[in-house]
């Protein structure tokens, strides 16, 4: 080595030590005050961003419809679909042989000679000689095939296909779940819009009447454990009343959170004109048939059994002799080469010896693997046939109580009436009319809430037999056309459903 050499040695040795050190320097480092702050600016707009503001009351289909444009959870099922069939399309890149290019440059600072040394005098027996420049380019264009590797990938391929039908089939199970969870909090926040003015009204009678009662307690003008006996009722009717409205209060932020509206957004429901019940009449062969078809529990526990029977496939294609070709175009700038460009073809078989021993091993793994995915559907099976008689009974359980709870508030509210034209302008009397107005009060709430119940067990029953809301395929998915399209879905489900055959 040079005098010149060896500094610049040391200064490439140097270097290279200082990176190792800065790379064993590294040390965790948590997210600053700061980032987090911009960082949440930042997510609280993404969240709501490029959503259409609210026009009027919202009705049931244009909250489902909100949910399916909007809602993160849905969103983030797409995603998942969107990415399951991305990696499909990589898997299928791995079914085409292998084209490499490559290039280099090679130089050093003397001579690559060399000589040779007889093995029988230990005589040197050539001078030194080189075959080899001191600066070289090399480039290389190669295409192998491994037919094994093939075989591997597209079994793989088909089942990254099966996944990519799975996530589908995920998403339309989310589908029901948001759609399930915006009617039930659809009718419960119908149920806080018609009722929460109400509850104020008599909230505020019984307090009015509650002064009254304390300025007749100061007058004394009534016994003192008559008084207080009045006061008592009247309290224990303003705090039933509060907690309703607490109850109430939550329906709106829920249904708001499910259409991904910003929280403390003021909207009104579209009230329906009358509380009409669904008809169902399907024969309980059919309901077990379609679940058997449709729900997407079942179709997820047949995609996952046909990638277990690929996976076998998989697993025995492993086991065969690898055969690879291959074929290559090069070029070496040497100059002591005869031909500095040459092409060259090649055939290569291999086998591991250790797959013999555990073939069986591995042939077993792969049977047990997909006799598990078959019970796992069975299973499924079972359970759809279960869930779908345990919805059947809950929708009819549902739909007795509503027609009780509507019964009882015919009552209640004739009661009130009769109240009212009979009361006095006495405290009694005037008791009497708020415990009637708030017993009118619950009646109507538990009216309200029996139907959003009826209502969330008839959904049920729509996603314990798989129908969806959505079509298969909409030529768009703006607010207007899921609008529609959750229309005609719930329209021609409710025909389906109350035919008897």
């Amino acid at each position: 080595m040079t005098k010149l050499e060896a500094p610049r040695a040391l200064t490439v040795l140097a270097a290279a030590a200082v990176l190792l050190l800065g790379g064993c320097a590294m040390q965790p480092r948590p997210i600053e005050m700061g980032e987090r702050r911009a960082a949440i600016a930042t997510e609280r707009t993404a969240i709501t961003a490029n959503q259409e503001a609210l026009s009027g009351p919202v009705t049931l289909d244009e909250a489902m419809a909100r949910a399916l444009k909007y809602n993160l959870d849905y969103r983030l099922k797409r995603m998942e679909e969107v990415l399951a069939q991305r990696q499909l399309d990589l898997s299928q890149n791995d079914l085409l042989p292998q084209l490499t290019v490559a290039a280099g440059y090679a130089g050093r600072n003397n001579e690559n000679g060399s000589s040779s040394r007889s093995l029988s005098t230990g005589a040197q027996s050539l001078v030194p000689s080189t075959s080899t420049d001191r600066d070289r380019v090399t480039g290389d264009l190669g295409l192998t095939w491994n037919v094994l590797d093939f075989g591997v990938s597209y079994f793989q391929s088909q089942q990254q296909a099966d996944r990519v039908l799975v996530a589908q089939e995920r998403r339309r199970k989310t589908v029901h779940q948001v759609m399930q969870q915006v009617r039930q909090a659809y009718w419960q926040a119908a149920g806080a819009e018609k009722l929460g003015s109400k509850i104020d009204v008599v909230v505020a009678d019984a307090r009015r009447a509650l002064d009254d009662s304390r300025k007749i307690e100061q007058e004394k003008l009534m016994a003192p454990l008559e008084v207080l006996n009045y006061q008592r009722q009247l309290l224990d009717v303003i705090r039933q009343l509060e907690a309703i409205n607490d109850e109430l209060s939550q329906a709106k932020p829920q249904l708001a959170s499910l259409m991904n509206l910003e929280p403390g957004t003021r909207f009104t429901i579209a009230l329906p004109t009358a509380l009409a019940a669904p008809t169902f009449r399907m024969p309980v062969d059919k309901m077990e048939e379609t679940a058997l078809m449709l729900r997407p529990e079942l179709m997820e526990a047949r995609y996952n059994e046909r990638i277990s029977v690929l996976e076998t496939k998989k697993a025995i294609t492993r086991l065969l002799p690898g055969l690879e070709f291959g074929i290559g175009q090069h070029y070496d700038s040497n100059s002591f080469l005869v031909n500095s460009n040459w092409r060259d073809a090649g055939l290569r078989v291999s086998f591991n010896l250790f797959n013999l021993i555990n073939a069986q091993s591995i042939r077993a793994n792969a049977q047990a693997q997909e006799e598990l995915a078959r019970q796992q559907h069975l299973a499924v099976s079972m359970a759809v046939l279960t869930q779908t008689h345990v919805a059947l009974r809950d929708y009819t359980g549902r739909l007795r109580q509503y027609e009780l709870s509507k019964d009882m508030d015919d009552v209640d509210q004739k009661f009130l009436g009769h109240v009212r034209n009979a009361t006095r302008a006495s405290a009694t009397g005037k008791l009497q009319e708020v415990r009637a107005a708030a017993s009118a009060l619950t009646s109507e709430l538990r009216l309200y809430q029996s139907y959003g119940a009826m209502q969330n067990a008839y959904g049920q029953m729509l996603s314990t037999l798989g129908l969806d809301p959505l079509p298969a395929s909409i030529d768009s998915h703006d607010l207007s056309a899921l609008r529609s399209a959750v229309g005609t879905m719930e329209a021609r489900w409710a025909d389906e459903v109350s035919k008897t055959q």
